[in-house]
């Protein structure tokens, strides 16, 4: 089988991809603080591409071999997932989130935290009134 310019357009792209991501762009390198604690990022990869083109003739390339015109692109997103946080020989998950899309979502997403803000409050107010 005869090798076509669109095989080499493709296999460039994919090795240009390559070159931009490894497994350590997923799960990152890991970084150590001075007080011991080791941090490692891990992230979420969305890529794809495409290549495209065709053969052409004019009537100046008429009974010779046809021209070839093509294209390729290729797109990579990143986005941070989350931290591995190592230690004392313990491993946590810390997340992290997106940021709130509107005031409605911040509400919700400080809901939380205001309950138990409020809850400490009360058993605060009862400890003190038992007193």
């Amino acid at each position: 089988m005869e090798k076509h310019p669109i095989n080499d357009l493709m296999a460039v792209t994919m090795e240009k991809m390559h070159e931009m991501v490894d497994s350590n762009t997923i799960v990152g390198q890991p970084i150590t603080t001075p007080d011991g604690v080791t941090l490692i990022p891990v992230s979420r990869m969305s890529f794809g591409f495409g290549s495209g083109g065709g053969d052409y003739n004019t009537k100046h390339t008429a009974g010779k071999d046809a021209n070839f015109a093509g294209g390729s692109g290729a797109g990579v997103e990143i986005a941070p997932v989350a931290f591995l946080v190592v230690k004392d020989g313990f491993v946590r998950v810390l997340p992290v989130s997106a940021p709130p899309a509107s005031t409605l979502d911040r509400v919700i997403d400080m809901a939380p935290d205001i309950m138990d803000k409020v809850d400490k409050f009360i058993t605060k107010n009862k400890e003190k009134k038992a007193e």
